[in-house]
């Protein structure tokens, strides 16, 4: 039986190697919008986070996802992702 590889993401604030399915994806469209993706499979740029409180906190405080999205993020994105942490 073949053995089925597992994708592999980064986060953009760790910098640490996770299974796609253990991060989350926030994605800004080709119009600018930043949303959260929980599926993993909207269209757009995407950057992955770590679901912890202090990794999405300190991705706020070091605009960690507005330089790698290239736009600025507004802070209902954030307090969506803290939400998602519960």
């Amino acid at each position: 039986m073949k053995v089925k590889k597992i994708p592999m993401r980064t986060c953009v604030v760790t910098h640490e190697q996770f299974p796609k399915k253990e991060l989350i994806r926030v994605v800004r469209n080709n119009e600018g919008v930043v949303s959260v993706d929980t599926n993993g499979k909207a269209p757009g740029r995407g950057a992955y986070l770590k679901l912890d409180k202090e990794v999405i906190l300190k991705a706020k405080k070091t605009k960690a996802l507005d330089n790698k999205l290239e736009v600025s993020i507004p802070d209902e994105v954030y307090e969506e992702l803290l939400k998602l942490v519960g």
